[in-house]
């Protein structure tokens, strides 16, 4: 199989922060890369071969555009954008988000542009030991070039790509983003935290929490608040969080058990 997407030769990324520097060196060995960046980040690996700094209207014309942004700044960089990309050119965007982006870029680029929601889960952190077996979801959206990417992705990459809707995408990312952040963000704020004698499992736990510490703080709101099932899931979360400390300030007969119900395992007995 061809290293390259069919008919893309050249991917525009707009935006070079963390996350646009990890997709670009990952892209580099086979794509012309231009690169533009609406914050202004320093372009110190913008001398390599195939990366290119360009003007927002260069990263446009290219046939493939990556909106690396942080995803209050999508409509704005959308605005930039729309006039200057061509019929038939995909954009897609990599935010931690799906429902809203998908509302802007369908609402407001061009119905000859094709667009893709997707979600690398995962960062540079994570990645820092390369991209094979690491996980990024897709959510089509407009136009039928999700296929030959999840190709790309899976083939070339080497990522294991899972094709969703961005509604069942903010779902359960709701929860396996929006608690791990959480939790992380109050462990930090519960430091220090012991380092000499702990388990595996602490251990483990605080593996997670580097993996998220160093997140830009728009990352963190835009996996809580932009999403629309974060509430929900965070709710939960307090709600049974409070019902343990009644438990064990009170004991059982005063707050709610933390074990399931009779019925529950009366119906878990029946099914064995």
């Amino acid at each position: 199989m061809s290293s390259k997407i069919r008919t893309v030769s050249t991917i525009g990324i707009m935006g070079f922060g963390a996350f646009g520097r990890l997709m670009a060196r990952h892209l580099q060995p086979h794509f012309a890369l231009r690169i533009c960046d609406p914050a202004n980040e320093p372009m110190a690996d913008a001398n390599g071969k195939g990366l290119q700094p360009a003007t927002a209207a260069e990263v446009a014309s290219c046939e493939l555009v990556i909106l690396a942004v942080p995803v209050p700044a999508i409509s704005e960089v959308i605005a930039t954008l729309r006039p200057h990309l061509k019929a038939g050119a995909v954009v897609l965007d990599v935010g931690s988000v799906k429902i809203g982006p998908a509302r802007v870029m369908e609402e407001n680029l061009a119905e000859d542009v094709e667009i893709i929601g997707t979600h690398p889960l995962f960062g540079p952190q994570s990645a820092r030991n390369g991209l094979a077996g690491l996980k990024i979801a897709l959510c089509p959206i407009r136009g039928g070039s999700t296929p030959r990417i999840a190709a790309f992705l899976r083939h070339v990459l080497k990522l294991k790509v899972v094709v969703t809707s961005a509604d069942a995408h903010d779902r359960e990312v709701a929860m396996v983003q929006g608690l791990t952040h959480l939790i992380a963000k109050i462990l930090v704020r519960m430091e220090p935290l012991p380092r000499t004698m702990t388990t595996a499992s602490f251990d483990l736990l605080m593996q997670a929490t580097e993996m998220v510490r160093y997140d830009a703080p728009n990352v963190f709101m835009a996996i809580e608040r932009a999403n629309p099932h974060a509430k929900a899931v965070r709710d939960r979360f307090f709600a049974l969080a409070e019902e343990m400390r009644l438990f064990l300030e009170n004991g059982h007969q005063q707050a709610a058990s933390p074990e399931p119900a009779l019925p529950h395992k009366v119906a878990e007995v029946a099914e064995a």
